[in-house]
């Protein structure tokens, strides 16, 4: 029992004791925080102050300067994969800007040639199904033909009438699916019947088989006393039925009229209004109200 008494009075003692160091530590830290702010800049504690920030200050320095390449090196990363994103962003944006500025001069002139089929379906008075030329067909074939990319999908088929916005084209010769052969008036073997716009006389139109170059068209009048005048418009007459051409599209112009040596008929030479050089947007003259699996435009549209 003495013994366990002893104990007890021993930890009492350790407590007191501690106790006491920690009211002495706690009124030499007021103490010395008082003597420090009356003091201010002449404070005793301040070359204390000052000895300490010259012995542990290079120490902070130098610690810093170790330490910091490693604490950014989750930011270099991450500032690392922004930038990849930011370049392939700015990537992507240039190309984009590159495409339009590439196929902006196309895209305004195949604009331009939809005004003018508008304007042509509203001229003739015939609805249009608007197509584009695919493919030109081999010098090897001896013939002046292009392929458009609509066919019987879109309600066309053998002996339509094909028109730009200048004027004359051609006629559908054969139909697939989703495209069609068109033989250009240009072709030898291609016979249109048309007539002047002065005189209203009639002849029959047939081409030189030359596409590049100087393009040209040979009419026969059907009255040999009639001489066509230098500027003078020749357009379709028109087929039965509209086929394979309608009346009153636009072919060309005179240009002169010369003697064919085997004949004594006058023949006069035309210069198409179509460039078949440069033959983009072309637009085949279905009945109205046909059905197709694209837009159609209609006669009188207006845009």
């Amino acid at each position: 029992m003495e013994k366990r008494w002893k104990g007890a009075g021993a930890r009492d003692k350790g407590r007191r004791s501690s106790g006491s160091v920690l009211v002495a530590l706690l009124l030499a830290a007021a103490t010395m925080i008082t003597l420090d702010a009356q003091g201010g800049s002449d404070s005793p504690l301040e070359p204390l102050r000052r000895a300490t920030g010259e012995a542990f200050g290079p120490v902070e320095t130098f610690t810093a300067g170790v330490v910091r390449p490693f604490a950014a090196v989750p930011d270099y990363f991450t500032t690392r994969n922004n930038l990849r994103d930011e370049v392939t962003r700015l990537e992507s944006e240039n190309a984009a800007l590159r495409r339009t500025v590439n196929s902006s001069d196309l895209d305004r002139n195949r604009l331009a040639e939809y005004d003018g089929l508008v304007k042509a379906a509203s001229d003739t008075g015939y609805d249009l199904v608007p197509a584009r030329v695919i493919a030109v067909g081999a010098r090897q074939s001896f013939s002046n033909t292009v392929t458009i990319d609509a066919g019987s999908e879109a309600g066309l088929h053998a002996d339509m009438t094909v028109i730009n916005n200048d004027g004359l084209v051609g006629r559908v010769v054969r139909v697939t699916s989703t495209t069609s052969t068109v033989v250009l008036v240009l072709d030898p073997d291609s016979v249109v019947g048309a007539r002047l716009a002065s005189s209203m006389e009639m002849g029959f139109l047939s081409g030189r088989g030359v596409l590049d170059g100087e393009p040209r068209l040979d009419l026969d009048l059907m009255d040999d006393t009639i001489v066509a005048s230098t500027g003078d418009v020749v357009s379709t007459w028109g087929s039965e039925n509209g086929t394979p051409y309608v009346a009153g599209i636009p072919i060309g112009k005179v240009v002169s009229v010369y003697n064919s040596p085997r004949e004594t008929a006058r023949r006069a030479v035309i210069e198409p209004f179509v460039d078949f050089t440069a033959l983009d947007l072309v637009g085949v003259v279905v009945p109205k109200g046909a059905k197709s699996d694209r837009s159609v435009i209609e006669a009188g549209e207006d845009r």
